[in-house]
């Protein structure tokens, strides 16, 4: 018998289906979005633990074996001993991939016609039609940094709608296993790009783009990976997109790059500080979409019933002894 903890918000439909499964007896908490110690007596016999964060007092779990996370980051995790431990973790990746995918389309047809300007000029009245609020995104060139579920998800819908792109991930890319996704979405053959750029090619794959956008996990290796040098490889009409994580780009460059015109613009949706200051000079940049990390949240219409089908299917794995969908590596759980 395998003992299961849940502590989130309860998607009634799963939870029966979880039940369901041989061989497994499903305990269920009031849930809490942060950490918090949890009663030894509790949490002592369960194996498999379903949260956005572990309890603080992880080490009383002493017969856990795998940890289901509500995020597809997690950073929460590090120096908690889980690798020393072996305790599998697994995230949310691709719960997510839908709606951050369609922020990105919606971003960069936003910026494309500078609909802030247009929404300006509808609150004061005035009527003007210049060339910039009338132009399309199709057969634009958009580079997609970091080639996961999300990057492959925006780079369906991209080629969808006629845009030819690129891709650049320390991986090789090709199929993915074991990742949890919608069908009919994302790429996991690994055949959208038109083009991909390896390490090293950074010059290459941001040189020709009309759009950056950043897909990549936010980790030891990652942070303040786009610098100055990189920003000023983009052509000065591109615009950058950021859905993963503000620290990816070096605040002080990002900045520099918007007032010395080496971009053309942003879309943000993660930040450097949360929440952003309202004296922050990002939030005055008239060619710039703040976003409140709001891109896929928690509050989306289908985040609950596709978290739990992630843990579901888990914990029918785990109990069956088959492979893991978004197992993470001991080099992510050390944030490297």
């Amino acid at each position: 018998m395998k003992n299961i903890l849940i502590d989130m918000d309860v998607h009634a439909v799963s939870l029966e289906r979880l039940q369901k499964i041989p061989n497994v007896r499903v305990t269920t908490i009031e849930p809490f979005d942060d950490f918090r110690i949890l009663p030894a007596d509790l949490i002592g016999n369960k194996h498999f633990l379903f949260c956005s964060c572990p309890p603080t007092n992880l080490s009383d779990m002493k017969e856990i074996e795998v940890i289901q996370i509500a995020s597809a980051g997690y950073s929460q995790l590090f120096n908690l001993g889980i690798v020393e431990r072996k305790i599998k973790v697994c995230n949310a990746a691709g719960v997510n991939d839908i709606p951050i995918a369609e922020w990105n389309i919606a971003m960069m047809v936003n910026l494309a016609r500078d609909m802030r300007g247009i929404i300006r000029n509808q609150e004061s009245g005035v009527w003007e039609r210049p060339a910039r609020f009338q132009r399309e995104i199709r057969g634009s060139k958009v580079g997609v940094w970091g080639y996961g579920g999300i990057g492959r998800e925006t780079a369906r819908l991209a080629k969808n709608m006629g845009m030819v792109v690129h891709v650049l991930d320390a991986q090789p890319v090709g199929p993915r296993k074991n990742f949890y996704g919608f069908a009919g979405t994302g790429d996991h053959e690994g055949v959208l790009p038109d083009r991909v750029f390896s390490v090293g090619q950074e010059k290459e794959f941001l040189s020709g783009l009309d759009f950056l956008i950043l897909s990549m996990p936010l980790t030891q290796r990652t942070e303040g990976i786009v610098t100055e040098e990189f920003l000023k490889m983009l052509p000065p009409h591109a615009f950058v997109l950021n859905p993963a994580r503000g620290p990816l780009i070096k605040e002080e460059a990002l900045l520099n790059a918007l007032r010395k015109g080496w971009i053309a613009g942003a879309a943000l949706d993660t930040h450097y500080y949360y929440p952003m200051p309202a004296d922050h000079p990002l939030w005055r940049f008239p060619n710039v979409i703040m976003t409140p990390h709001i891109s896929g949240s928690t509050l989306s219409p289908r985040f609950l019933e596709r978290v739990w089908d992630v843990c579901v299917q888990n914990v029918q794995r785990y109990v069956a002894g088959e492979p893991l969908l978004n197992q993470l590596t001991a080099n992510q759980l050390m944030g490297r």
